[in-house]
């Protein structure tokens, strides 16, 4: 992604000021709360709160939309020290971002005046349901109608549900295999819509649903975009590299503690993998196998680091609620979460041997 500024030592102070606010509130919100929210498997208002006051919500937003105009690479960093904070609030809240970059390329001005400016700073909160297009054939579609569309199907892991104000949801059009993407708002949802909360052993606080939809009456004005299937994968590469932050946010965290405890020459090598790791991901944008491999890479990554502090901590990485114990679960989540069929295969080639 091209800078969305002209002003270069602006966007350098902007980026270092956000980068400062993310430290902030990575080290003195989330992670000193990072137990007690994966204990209880509820995100706490005040770490949203904390976000947008931060101007934290809108940093994928371009300048004319009241967005900083980061870099990606500026975007990406800050993803990763949020992520390094609470993993349950940085899977949700990165959702946010996708939407806030549909709204501000949408062709569809009036739903991109209404909505983005308060997706910008927070007032709304955001999340996705895409995975219903993305195999073949799809789990969700969309059937044309003299109003606007039908959608139908299902849409298997959606996060942020009792968070989110608006959710972006994405179906292929039955005649020609598009996909459309419509916005539709989280406080009035039609019977259309079915959702079955899903318990995760690890970010459960991310508050994850598997979605029915029969017959979801969707008007041309709550469409953020109509793309081609091709165009549409070539988008997902963001989106596959935005999650791909996660790791990394382990990462993070896991050396801090291994520094703490002792063992920075350890801490040291790892990092220096994830330097190489993140250089390959962000090398890899237009290809999307190649970012697939990158992004198993990454994960191995960040299941390594956290096995490196469990085995540190010895017993008492046993312990229920310890740092270890949890980030060493939360790498089950990050090897699995936004996955596609190349990165589990890719995957399982590894930790087979293969």
């Amino acid at each position: 992604m091209p800078p969305l500024t002209r002003d270069d030592t602006s966007a350098s102070d902007r980026r270092s000021t956000l980068k400062a606010a993310a430290y902030r509130v990575a080290d003195d919100v989330l992670y000193p709360a990072a137990a007690d929210v994966d204990r209880t498997g509820h995100v706490p208002d005040s770490h949203w709160a904390a976000l947008a006051e931060a101007g934290l919500y809108g940093i994928a937003a371009p300048v004319d939309a009241g967005g900083p105009g980061l870099e990606f690479g500026g975007v990406t960093e800050i993803l990763e020290i949020l992520a390094s904070g609470c993993l349950s609030t940085a899977f949700t809240w990165i959702q946010h971002h996708g939407v806030v970059i549909s709204l501000a390329g949408s062709p569809n001005t009036s739903l991109r005046d209404t909505l983005l400016g308060d997706t910008v700073n927070g007032r709304l909160r955001a999340g996705v349901a895409y995975a219903g297009a993305v195999p073949t054939p799809p789990r969700m579609t969309a059937t044309r109608t003299g109003t606007g569309w039908r959608f139908d199907g299902y849409a298997p892991f959606v996060s942020g549900w009792g968070v989110i104000d608006l959710l972006q949801i994405s179906a292929r059009d039955v005649e020609t295999d598009d996909v459309i993407a419509a916005i539709i708002r989280t406080d009035d949802l039609p019977s259309a819509i079915e959702f079955h909360p899903l318990r995760l052993a690890a970010v459960d606080a991310a508050a994850t649903v598997a979605l029915k939809v029969t017959s979801l009456s969707i008007a041309d004005d709550q469409v953020v975009s109509r793309v081609t299937l091709e165009d549409f994968f070539a988008n997902q590469n963001i989106g596959v590299r935005l999650n791909g932050t996660l790791p990394f946010g382990t990462l993070r965290r896991a050396t801090a503690l291994l520094d703490i405890a002792g063992h920075s020459p350890q801490a040291r090598r790892l990092r220096e993998r994830g330097d190489g790791i993140r250089t390959g991901l962000d090398a890899a944008l237009g290809d999307a196998d190649g970012l697939l491999v990158a992004r198993a890479d990454a994960a191995q990554l960040a299941l390594d680091a956290a096995a490196a502090l469990v085995a540190a901590e010895g017993g008492k990485a046993l312990i229920g609620g310890s740092d270890a114990e949890r980030i060493f679960r939360e790498t089950a989540f990050i090897l699995v979460a936004a996955s596609r069929p190349q990165l589990k295969d890719a995957l399982l080639q590894r930790f087979s041997g293969l």
